[in-house]
């Protein structure tokens, strides 16, 4: 049997030079993923609001508002004016937000909803214009656990997220004939400045250990975690998955856990 080293597995992934779009790179998963693919040898394109970090590992940056449709279209005309193409789109870029619905601010449902589902959507239709004519590409879009099934006052948070589950699922259908292959990672609850900011936020910080015992891994994941899994969905290991939704959640959609296992000895 011929052993493989990790080096020459990545490179026989298909993704070094590949020029791959990440959006939301400027911190937490999007950053991590952007490392990721430059780890795998792709050329690597960050687009974030915000100016690109010291120690971006990109081979150019964007400050895009994914809300925005000209916005984004320029950035994605930039993207192929200087790379010629674009094999790989990754859409970090959100916003946290939710409450009750009787008292959720209209405001706030447009503002989420904006960003994290508009915002897909935006970056997905002009990153598959070359996409379509170049008759390649994997789109992964970022959806949530919170957009499998529902958690308490997540109402707008979880309809942005349960949207972008079915966009793919959609997109994966139309364009499976042109070579683009489009999947959606779920991540469960993830360390990143994001989550930090709504778990130390005025009373939900109470609800922090609950909710990382409803991982049946029992902790928090990493971003680097579901930087991985993106890497997986982009490459030709993933070559016969579109349409998919990966969780990526420490065992949070498993199922319920009674504390029964304990009785087996399996604590």
């Amino acid at each position: 049997m011929v052993e493989v080293g990790l080096d020459e597995h990545r490179s026989m992934r298909g993704l070094k030079g590949k020029v791959a779009v990440i959006t939301g790179a400027g911190s937490g998963l999007g950053a991590a993923t952007l490392h990721r693919l430059s780890e795998e040898g792709s050329i690597t394109v960050g687009l974030d609001l915000v100016p690109a970090p010291d120690e971006t590992r990109a081979a150019s940056w964007h400050q895009v508002d994914v809300s925005n449709e000209d916005s984004v279209a320029a950035a994605m005309k930039a993207v192929i004016a200087e790379h010629n193409r674009i094999d790989v789109l990754a859409t970090f870029a959100g916003v946290a937000g939710g409450g009750p619905v009787h008292s959720l601010a209209s405001q706030e449902w447009n503002r989420v909803l904006a960003v994290n589902l508009t915002g897909t959507f935006l970056c997905c239709k002009h990153a598959l214009v070359p996409m379509v004519e170049q008759e390649s590409g994997a789109i992964i879009t970022v959806a949530s656990v919170e957009g499998i099934e529902g958690t308490e006052g997540g109402s707008v948070y979880n309809a942005a997220k349960g949207g972008v589950v079915l966009l793919t699922k959609n997109m994966a259908i139309d364009y499976a004939r042109r070579n683009i292959r489009v999947n959606a990672v779920c991540p469960g609850f993830v360390e990143t400045p994001m989550f930090d900011a709504v778990m130390g936020s005025s009373g939900m910080a109470d609800y922090r250990d609950e909710y990382r015992n409803q991982h049946q891994i029992g902790r928090f994941g990493h971003p680097s975690e579901v930087a991985a899994a993106t890497a997986f969905l982009a490459s030709e290991d993933a070559s016969f998955i579109t349409g998919h939704a990966l969780v990526v959640d420490g065992g949070y959609t498993a199922g319920m856990r009674t504390g029964l296992s304990d009785l087996l000895g399996l604590s």
